[in-house]
């Protein structure tokens, strides 16, 4: 085995490859000696210099989706309207993955609601049989825009939007996330633009007792999240200029909030969502700067976290509810989507028919990133 010597600064070609001196190195004739560490290190792969932040392997992007709830199968399993819960969200998503596996749920009917429950167990032989990928984001289930869209001329209808921001995903990221959940509605439902888009922040929470009272929390730290709150709304303004939002509405907003937010933004929301356990109670301070300002009080029973981290790997899981779509652990050679589950925003569409008060079409779209 031999190597030229190309330059005495530069190293020396090892089959091929150019190899860096090491301090120390010495050279003798036509040869060149180094330390053999460096050159078994080299030699065993690991020499590692140049090696970028492209090197490591991307997150993969999960589109998880429900389809048109209303008409897909059997009613999800209800909650009292009182109560806040994400059960509608999260069993419609695993009925749709369940349809696209052509596996039948059990379910059951009774003269009070009719219900279904997840199946036994899902086939997790190979889930790139009712998914697709296009680069690096998976479609789960598989997509199929030319089959969606609404009935009647979409001057029909009036499109609600509720686009919920989660918990831990920096601040940073929500322009682009309401670029591309927006966009997925738009595709689903065949329309240039919707009525109505309602933004939940995360870790903003409508108290009717606290209405009112002086914040205790860091002064500094809600000035931080106003900025943030005031950032992605004017992105959401952007798009109202373009003419995709006709109108834009907040959640869990109290008067308090409302007043900061009018202050810095030039399109004012027109309507703001409380939770229905204060539905009763909402003070009589928030009523009246609602009305002085123009701006709609409505009433939901949505949770704020509609989709935490635990509960989205139980989705994707082999388990007995989970979809297939993760390996199982990480060390298993099962074929499964490896790393960390990270859900980065969930929204919520609601087509009705103005002139009959109907649903037609209602579902969700999920986005969760995977990886290292």
């Amino acid at each position: 085995m031999t190597s030229r010597i190309t330059n005495a600064r530069e190293g020396f070609c090892f089959h091929g490859v150019r190899v860096p001196f090491e301090p120390g190195c010495c050279l003798s004739g036509a040869g060149c000696l180094y330390r053999r560490v460096h050159l078994a290190t080299f030699v065993a792969g690991e020499h590692t210099q140049g090696r970028t932040d492209s090197d490591t392997p991307a997150k993969m992007r999960l589109i998880l989706s429900t389809g048109n709830i209303v008409s897909s199968g059997p009613s999800v399993l209800r909650r009292p309207a009182t109560e806040k819960s994400n059960v509608e969200f999260l069993n419609s998503l695993r009925y749709n993955f369940v349809s696209a596996q052509e596996i039948e749920p059990s379910h059951t009917n009774s003269p009070c609601e009719e219900t279904h429950s997840p199946p036994q167990k899902l086939s997790y032989s190979d889930y790139t049989t009712w998914t697709s990928r296009d680069g690096d984001t998976l479609y789960v289930p598989s997509l199929d825009f030319s089959m969606s869209g609404l009935s009647e001329d979409r001057s029909q209808y009036d499109v609600t939007v509720k686009l919920f921001y989660l918990p831990g995903v920096p601040a940073q990221r929500r322009c682009q996330h309401a670029r591309e959940s927006i966009d997925l509605v738009l595709k689903e439902l065949h329309i240039s633009c919707i009525d109505l888009l309602i933004v939940s922040f995360p870790e903003v929470t409508f108290d009717a007792d606290d209405e009112g009272e002086e914040e205790l929390s860091n002064g500094e730290e809600n000035g931080s999240e106003l900025d943030n709150i005031v950032k992605t709304w004017r992105a959401l303004e952007a798009m109202h200029e373009q003419g995709i939002i006709a109108q834009l509405g907040i959640a869990e907003f109290d008067s308090s909030r409302l007043a900061k937010l009018l202050a810095q933004t030039k399109i004012r929301p027109s309507v703001d969502q409380i939770n229905v356990k204060d539905c009763c109670v909402v003070p009589k301070s928030l009523i009246l700067y609602a009305k002085q300002e123009n701006i709609e009080l409505l009433t939901h029973n949505d949770c704020t976290d509609i989709l935490p981290r635990g509960t989205t790997r139980d989705l994707l899981s082999r388990t007995e509810k989970g979809a297939g779509i993760l390996a199982a652990t990480a060390g298993a050679d099962d074929g499964g989507i490896k790393g960390d589950v990270d859900p980065q925003w969930v929204i919520k569409y609601t087509a009705v028919v103005k002139d009959r008060g109907v649903i037609e079409n209602k579902g969700y779209f999920a986005l969760a990133d995977v990886g290292p």
